[in-house]
C-alpha cells in the first residue's frame, strides 16, 4: 500500500514539474510575441472588428501602426495595451476602490 502512495506522490510531483515547465514556456512565448508585428487581418480577427473600425482606430490614434508599401502592421504589445487601457470591471470604480 505504501508503494502505491509513494508512486502517486512521485507522479503528482512530476505532473507539477511538467505544469511549471509548460507555464514557463507559455510566459516566454508571450514575452517574445510582444515584440512581434501583426497585420490588419490578424488585428481584426483578434479584436473581432471590421476593416473600417480598424481604419478608424488608426485615424483617431487609438492604435499606433507602421505602414510599408500600403500594408499596415501593429505591435502585439500595443494591441494588448489598448485592451488593458480599456479594461473595465464593474465591481470597482475607476480609482480601483470598491
Amino acid at each position: 500500500m505504501t508503494e502505491i502512495i509513494d508512486l502517486l506522490l512521485t507522479m503528482s510531483q512530476e505532473i507539477k514539474d511538467i505544469k511549471a515547465r509548460i507555464d514557463l514556456i507559455k510566459y516566454q512565448k508571450a514575452e517574445k510575441l510582444k515584440d512581434n508585428w501583426i497585420d490588419n487581418q490578424e488585428v481584426m480577427q483578434s479584436l473581432h472588428i471590421s476593416k473600417r473600425t480598424l481604419q478608424t482606430f488608426r485615424t483617431n490614434g487609438t492604435i499606433p501602426y507602421s505602414k510599408i508599401q500600403g500594408k499596415f502592421y501593429y505591435k502585439v504589445a500595443d494591441i494588448e495595451q489598448l485592451l488593458q487601457d480599456n479594461y473595465y470591471n464593474h465591481n470597482f470604480r475607476k480609482d480601483g476602490n470598491k
